[in-house]
Parts: C-alpha cells; sequence; structure tokens
C-alpha cells in the first residue's frame, strides 16, 4: 500500500512537472529573458554625471552561484527556471545544467521538484492519516501553495535577475523557517478543532513575518519595478497551478490505482 502511494506520487509529481514547465514557457521565462537584458547595466549613483556609470556587480539573489544547500533550496522551487545565461550557440560553456539547454535543464529540474513535492506530500498525508482524493486534492495542493509559495512571498516575493537581495544565507534560513511554520501552522487551523490549536497555528503563521524577512541594504536596480511586479505576479500564479495540477492528479491516481477495493 505505501509503495504504490510512494509510487502514484511520483507519477502525479513529474506529470505536475511537465504542465509547470509549459507554463514558465509561456509567461515566466519571456519575463526572466526581458529582466537579463538589464544585467549588464548598472543604476547609476544619486550625485553620478548622466552618462557615467559604476561597474556592474554581480547580482546576489541568484541561488544557482551558491552554495549546495542554496542549490538545493533553489531546486524545491516549481519556478525555478534555469537561470544562467545562454548565448548564441544556445547554452554556456558548461551548459545551464549538465550542458543541456535552458529549456532542458527547466524541465528536468520540474521533474525532480515535482517529484520531491509530491513525495512530501504523500507522506504527509500518510503522517497525518488524511488521504488526498479526488474530492480534496485541489485544497491539498492550495494549502502547499500557501505553506511553500504564497506565505513565504510575503516576506520574499519572487525575484527578477539583477534584483536587489539580502545576504543569501539570512535569506535560506528565513525561507526555511517560515515554510515550516507556515506547513505546520496550517494543520492545525484547517485539521484541528481546538481553539487553542487554531489560535496557535495563527501565531506559528505569523511569527516570522513578526520576525521580519532580511532586506537588502540597497535596493536600487536597474530592472524596472513593474517587470518585477508582473514577475511575482507570474511566478506565484505558476506555481499555484503546479500545486492544484498537482493535488488533483494526486487524489485521481490515489482513488483509481492505490485505494484499495
Amino acid at each position: 500500500m505505501i509503495v504504490k502511494t510512494l509510487l502514484a506520487a511520483i507519477v502525479a509529481g513529474l506529470i505536475s512537472g511537465v504542465f509547470t514547465t509549459a507554463a514558465q514557457e509561456l509567461r515566466v521565462t519571456p519575463l526572466i529573458l526581458h529582466a537579463e537584458e538589464f544585467e549588464g547595466e548598472a543604476p547609476a549613483a544619486p550625485n553620478q554625471p548622466s552618462g557615467q556609470q559604476p561597474a556592474a556587480t554581480d547580482h546576489q539573489h541568484s541561488l544557482n552561484d551558491a552554495s549546495p544547500f542554496g542549490t538545493m533550496l533553489a531546486t524545491l522551487s516549481p519556478i525555478t527556471p534555469a537561470y544562467a545565461h545562454e548565448h548564441e550557440g544556445g547554452h554556456e560553456e558548461g551548459g545551464v545544467m549538465f550542458g543541456m539547454s535552458r529549456f532542458s535543464g527547466t524541465l528536468l529540474a520540474n521533474l525532480v521538484t515535482g517529484a520531491g513535492f509530491s513525495l512530501l506530500l504523500a507522506g504527509v498525508s500518510l503522517v497525518i492519516g488524511y488521504p488526498i482524493t479526488i474530492q480534496n486534492g485541489a485544497l491539498w495542493g492550495a494549502f502547499g501553495w500557501l505553506a511553500v509559495h504564497l506565505l513565504p512571498a510575503i516576506g520574499l516575493p519572487p525575484e527578477l535577475p539583477g534584483f536587489p537581495a539580502a545576504e543569501l544565507g539570512d535569506r535560506q534560513t528565513w525561507w526555511a523557517a517560515t515554510v515550516l511554520l507556515s506547513a505546520v501552522g496550517l494543520y492545525l487551523v484547517a485539521l484541528r478543532r481546538e481553539v487553542i490549536a487554531k489560535i496557535s497555528g495563527l501565531a506559528l503563521i505569523a511569527a516570522p513575518h513578526a520576525y521580519g524577512a532580511p532586506q537588502p541594504l540597497d535596493i536600487s536596480s536597474n530592472v524596472p519595478a513593474v517587470l518585477g511586479a508582473e514577475f511575482a505576479v507570474a511566478a506565484l500564479a505558476t506555481t499555484l497551478a503546479f500545486w492544484l495540477v498537482l493535488g488533483v492528479v494526486s487524489g485521481f491516481i490515489n482513488e483509481r490505482f492505490v485505494k484499495p477495493g
């Protein structure tokens, strides 16, 4: 039974990964490519004469240039395509991911991410004894999106290349703590009947935001703010679609192939 559930979760995750890749190609990736056009430039200092630009600096937000832990966190996000730059030949030396093109690297990352999140979702459902079905699959997906994407995005919204960001380790720690506290808080609010449990859940959800997400000291950027806002909306919409598809497909597979009798 458990083996069937885990295999079903992997299949559902792979299906969701393919869907997410298609959704990203339609909306998210074009915004990333547009933002990369501004990366070679740097915003002029307030008192600097027009036409003189300081040397461009490396943007801090890229999880692809981070430690192994940072790379793992980058892979966790379904809206994180391979952000490395491509040149005329289709990819840089060494490639976006193991010598693959941007699209191939994004697809592989999304397949791994989809399977990973699906296994996590299945594991949680087994632990708390609340199976994923067709009827509640969308709800499972919505709660997954809230915990992993929307609630953390209140403090750390999705960022385009070239946007300023706080120190990477601080953001990783805050994000991981927010996801964990949000997941536990949502469980207490949604599935526990005791009033004290619901109050505790709300407190856990609010705690990381009361503490505050790490923010950069310098917020200047050459990337238009409206482009960043458009990307944040597109990224969150894409991840919502990913989680809803994951929940519904997981519920369908569970009832069609896993549910006994």
